[in-house]
């Protein structure tokens, strides 16, 4: 079981890693800028859930990670100088992916060290979330956390998903793997069909 969720970690790091190189990419940066992007995207959002949790931060003592997020970067590399334009969405595609992993693993670490399943769904959001805000910060962007599509709202989604099943006696990796492809399938929707939780209301 630690193994599937590590390989899960692993994936989620990449996935974020490649949304930042996606993103470095576009602002023209240097290799020093996406490395950085890649880095604070793929793994910012669990630093910060180690460190709210007071637990070791995951990164420390495991070089996996670092591994996964230069092999993302190269895939990107070889991939985006053999291609002459970016693939429309490509960018919140790999995004969304990456909500879907952590949103999940990040309410599995907090439940893993006995916190209450609201507490573990906060933490879910801000592994999946974190990451991307640091990235879109430094890129001089709207952080999509903030605007468009349906967002932190998915990953909450999924981390309802998540620990109901796990109430229910549903089995751990069932739980995980419907909860990502609900958090996954409802960001998607999100984009597809436009659908914003809208508060204010504006002239046009």
């Amino acid at each position: 079981m630690m193994d599937l969720i590590h390989w899960f970690d692993l994936l989620g790091v990449m996935v974020f890693a490649i949304s930042g190189t996606l993103i470095a990419h576009s602002k023209h940066m240097d290799g020093f800028g996406v490395v950085v992007l890649a880095t604070v995207t793929g793994i910012g959002g669990g630093t910060l859930r180690d460190i709210i949790l007071d637990v070791p931060v995951f990164w420390l003592h495991d070089t996996s990670y670092f591994v996964a997020i230069f092999g993302a970067i190269l895939i990107c590399i070889l991939f985006l100088n053999s291609h002459r334009g970016l693939p429309k969405q490509m960018l919140q595609v790999a995004d969304a992916f990456g909500l879907a992993f952590f949103a999940v693993m990040g309410v599995q670490k907090a439940l893993n060290i006995g916190m209450p399943d609201t507490t573990a769904i906060i933490m879910g959001v801000l592994t999946a979330c974190f990451g991307g805000l640091i990235r879109d910060v430094l890129a001089r962007e709207i952080p999509l956390l903030l605007k468009g599509e349906l967002y932190a709202i998915t990953c909450i989604f999924g981390g309802i998903v998540y620990t109901q099943m796990l109430n229910w006696s549903f089995s751990v990796e069932t739980a995980m793997l419907l909860a990502m492809a609900v958090t996954l399938a409802l960001r998607l929707l999100a984009m597809r069909y436009n659908l914003i939780l809208h508060i204010f209301k504006y002239a046009d």
